[in-house]
């Protein structure tokens, strides 16, 4: 005979980790290697490192359609085949629109990764830092709550998680942008460069500097030790990197938790909801949906790490709903999946420059330029709040050049035989304040194939962010007209809120119960044994990118979380 309490003692751990992506994988590896046994959910299937890698070694005339999605696919996904990302050699790893829908009250790119591994896979491996600034514009600015964390506290964690992923990156010194533990750096082209010069010399804010990037320039010991390789400047990183040279739960995190043996990964398993005690009044286990078998499942556990992206964080918490929590888990305040922001991706600068027609480069440099925020940085300056930070990367050919246009015959075989002139490219990465009208919700009568009430998008601009457009266009035309370029092009994408890939909030840190969800520790203030720790726990966004700051925060997290767990407090 078999009892429902024998299925309880058999889906029983330690620690539940909902999510196995950059956060999730930094939760997991935390957990096992403090010895707690340690399962991880994810909705999506399995990917194994380096086998499950297709694409990652071919050339593009040993694919169907040479790298290019045909017509039908773009037709049938328009959401998806706006990345950036995707292409014939990386579609595999990105979610279809129609296999998980959800409804757009404004126009929302809500860009996915349904796999073990996530966006980890994926994601564009630009990594920097927060400088206390950031920490501290939303007090000094007065938009959103204070952070309940400072700089100092969150930098021994920056260092920790940086040495293990493997950051290069050059130490520049700048104040607002703190240096890490970086691995030799890549480098600036020659035109780069003059520009980094030409900046030096008409502005005394306004630094040019090298990409700081997931990529190993020189593996350490621990690194090679997972297995992992010399980065071979391919760029070819959103196929899966078979030399684990790049940052990815595949290569490092999942690796690391598998070897103290205290790791279970459960694929196929979508979250329906986490399950609250309300006698002992904390969450004690997981609910799931099998993807296969549609069959409802639990599991229990002492602690629970909620890492499923950020609005796939807000929809499970808002679907755990209990008679303590009728309007989701650990809403007392109806803030739950409120004040969710983005980065502001619209802008772009393009120009042409001449000479420097004796010099190249060699391969595929994982990252370019960045020149970080140089706008409010101590004080408030200008008619928009926060700032925008700037990416700048030159090259040969490509944009105007021969390479890719259509034709034939031998004036056409040599154009395209020579590099052609140089071109550069700007692109603005810009800070959106949080706001409590835009959010995600649950639609009240549609649900998708699992029964999950389906999630809906509510985000959008506003005025800060089209003055911030402004001034990216006029300084940077500024800039590079005194630098010597010419034919210097403005742009603006359009494109909506979600594309960026950095949308965060909804289930925001802060000090106040009545004005936050977590706490400094990521812990759910009505609910002290789920921790929050991927974008859906930032207050503000900053104008860097965030995954590094996402992974300090998850390791912070579990090791709290396992001092606590010891204290018996949770």
């Amino acid at each position: 005979m078999y009892f429902n309490i024998d299925a309880k003692q058999a889906n029983q751990y330690d620690a539940i980790v909902i999510g196995s992506g950059i956060s999730g994988g930094w939760a997991a590896k935390e957990l096992c290697e403090k010895g707690l046994r340690t399962l991880v959910l994810d909705r999506g299937r399995n990917v194994d490192h380096v086998t499950d890698y297709p694409t990652a070694m071919k050339n593009p005339w040993e694919l169907p359609h040479h790298n290019r999605l045909p017509p039908s696919f773009r037709e049938k996904n328009p959401i998806v085949s706006r990345c950036y990302a995707l292409d014939e050699a990386t579609q595999q790893f990105f979610t279809k629109d129609d296999e998980q829908p959800y409804i757009q009250e404004k126009p929302f790119d809500w860009i996915r990764a349904y796999q073990v591994g996530g966006k980890s896979l994926l994601w564009a491996r630009q990594v920097q830092r927060w400088a206390k600034y950031d920490f501290e514009g939303p007090a000094r600015d007065g938009f959103a709550v204070p952070w309940p964390v400072t700089y100092d506290e969150l930098a021994p964690w920056y260092s920790y998680v940086e040495r293990f992923a493997g950051i290069s990156g050059n130490k520049d010194g700048l104040e607002g942008l703190p240096d890490g533990e970086f691995l030799p750096p890549w480098e600036l082209n020659c035109v780069e460069k003059h520009l980094q010069q030409s900046f030096k010399k008409h502005y005394t804010d306004r630094h040019l500097i090298i990409g700081r990037c997931a990529h190993l320039t020189k593996p350490q010991p621990w690194h090679t030790a997972l297995g992992r390789g010399q980065c071979q400047a391919r760029h070819l990183c959103y196929r899966g990197c078979p030399f684990g040279a790049y940052f990815s739960s595949q290569s490092a995190t999942l690796p690391a938790a598998r070897k103290t043996g205290k790791l279970t990964i459960r694929p196929h398993s979508v979250v329906h909801s986490i399950i609250y005690d309300e006698k002992a009044g904390k969450a004690k286990g997981v609910r799931i949906v099998d993807a296969n078998t549609l069959e409802t499942i639990e599991y229990y556990a002492k602690i629970i790490f909620l890492n499923a992206s950020c609005l796939a964080s807000n929809q499970i918490l808002l679907n755990s709903t209990s008679n303590r929590f009728s309007n989701g888990l650990g809403n007392d305040n109806g803030m739950l999946g409120h004040h969710v922001a983005f980065h502001n991706y619209r802008g772009h600068v393009y120009a042409d420059i001449d000479g420097f027609e004796d010099k190249y480069y060699f391969g595929r440099r994982p990252t370019s330029g960045f020149m970080p925020r140089y706008q409010n940085v101590h004080k408030q300056e200008t008619d928009f709040l926060r700032g925008y930070l700037v990416a700048m990367s030159a090259a040969r050919g490509g944009w105007g050049s021969a390479a890719g246009e259509e034709g034939f015959g031998v004036a056409w075989k040599e154009a395209n035989a020579k590099p052609g002139p140089w071109h550069l490219s700007v692109q603005i990465q810009a800070e959106t304040i949080p706001k409590y009208e835009n959010h995600v919700r649950l639609s009240q009568d549609k649900k998708d194939k699992y029964g999950i009430p389906q999630l809906i998008t509510s985000i959008g601009y506003d005025d800060n962010d089209e003055k911030i457009l402004k001034h990216f266009w006029e300084t940077n035309v500024e800039m590079l007209t005194k630098a010597g370029c010419k034919n210097i092009r403005t742009i603006d994408t359009k494109q909506s809120p979600g594309l960026d890939i950095h949308e965060m909030g909804g289930i925001r840190m802060g000090a106040d119960p009545k004005t936050s969800l977590v706490n400094k520790w990521n812990q759910l203030h009505a609910c002290k044994n789920v921790f929050v720790t991927d974008g859906a726990a930032m207050t503000s966004i900053s104008t860097q990118n965030p995954s590094l700051t996402f992974m300090a925060f998850t390791a912070r997290a579990a090791n709290h979380a396992v001092a606590e767990l010891k204290k018996k407090n949770l």
